[in-house]
This record gives structure tokens, sequence and C-alpha cells, in this order.
């Protein structure tokens, strides 16, 4: 990963949030600059999720959300036409949890 420096986390489910903003700190520790993006996910603030939040402020990454309303926890507002600019530029994106059953998702 030596010519990687800019790293997207991308979550799109609630119960990743906590672990993506543990895998965004985890890239900024390691001296990258990390980018948290929830999208479609209205955040649930808890105790540990407000402490990786803070910590990701104090290690200038940035948390972007689509929906407005998770502005009340820190995190800026991007609408997805921007999203997907953002997301051109960088280095390494990983899209956080998974999707589901696949098999499932064509039986629905």
């Amino acid at each position: 990963m030596e010519n990687i420096k800019h790293c997207a986390v991308v979550v799109r489910r609630p119960q990743d949030v906590w672990e993506g903003t543990r895998t965004a700190l985890g890239l900024a520790a390691h001296n990258y600059w990390a980018y948290l993006f929830v999208f479609d996910v209205e955040v649930e603030m808890n105790e540990a999720l407000e402490e990786n939040l803070e910590w990701l402020e104090e290690m200038e990454c940035e948390a972007y959300s689509n929906l407005k309303i998770n502005e009340r926890h820190g995190f800026k507002h991007i609408p997805l036409e921007k999203l997907a600019r953002e997301l051109k530029k960088m280095d390494l994106v990983i899209p956080f949890g998974n999707r589901g059953n696949r098999k499932e998702e064509i039986n629905a």
C-alpha cells in the first residue's frame, strides 16, 4: 500500500457504523488520510460510537453522510452526486460490511 494515501470507508448498514469508524481510525493511525462515508443510514448514537467519532475528528478524518439528520452527530452532509466524485479521488475505497445473502435478495 505504498502508493495509497487517501482511503474511504463506505458504510451502508446501521450495524456497520461502529466497525466502520474503527476501520477509519485504524487507517488514520497508520498515517493514511481516512474518510468515513455513511449513506442511507441514520446514525444511532451511543457512547462507544461517540468516542470513535471524536477520535476521528481529532485525527482530522472527515465523516460524511448523505442524510442531513446525521449532521447532529458531526457528519458533513454530502449529496450522492458529490459523494461519487469524492470517491473517485480516493486511492482505496473500502465497501464495509456484508450486504446480505445474494441468493436471498434474488428470491425476495
